[in-house]
């Protein structure tokens, strides 16, 4: 259960909370290994790999498999909706985020419930151009969409630069944790 995105939360240990709470709250049966969670200041996601579909065989072809991948994670979603809202409204009040949920089947992932959250910013001329270029291309259909369309291609491209840099992060919260005149950096 990690998570690259995680101790910008607003506390050191956050996350880590996060994590043992819902490794001893969630049913042992629902996923093949540990849920993935993901905390940020907002929300908690959790990811789950679920078992491949049994009785799929050798001559079975990729269009059978995404729909019978896609069949079981709508078989779980329906089977567990009554305990994940109630564990989600446990961990709501406990940690006042929202908790969104997805499941991954095979090559399939499905999320069923994700928080879309307003961000303010404020941009030059010449940011706005390249937006309003992404609209006028039809690419995206406001500004809005544009900036999350930019944001999205940026975390695909710059994965390791972001991991890399999340890592260094941690590494200032441990050291401020320690307080002043414990650590030399």
């Amino acid at each position: 259960m990690n998570t690259e995105q995680d101790e910008e939360v607003g506390g050191s240990g956050v996350a880590e909370q996060v994590r043992g709470w819902f490794t001893g709250r969630l049913p042992g049966e629902w996923f093949t290994g540990p849920a993935e969670i993901i905390v940020d200041r907002e929300e908690i996601t959790i990811v789950g790999a679920l078992p491949d579909p049994e009785g799929l065989g050798d001559e079975t072809t990729e269009a059978e498999r995404a729909a019978a991948a896609e069949g079981r994670i709508k078989r779980f979603r329906e089977e567990t909706r009554a305990r994940r809202i109630e564990i989600a409204r446990e961990a709501e009040h406990r940690f006042r985020r929202k908790v969104a949920w997805g499941a991954n089947c095979g090559e399939h992932s499905e999320m069923f419930t994700t928080l879309s959250v307003p961000v303010m910013t404020r941009l030059r001329q010449s940011e706005r151009r390249v937006l309003d270029t992404l609209v006028d291309a039809g690419v995206a259909r406001s500004r809005s969409d544009a900036l999350a369309w930019c944001v999205r291609l940026t975390g695909e491209h710059a994965d390791a630069w972001l991991t890399e840099l999340r890592t260094v992060l941690r590494r200032v919260e441990e050291v401020r944790a320690q307080g002043p005149g414990t650590v030399e950096i």
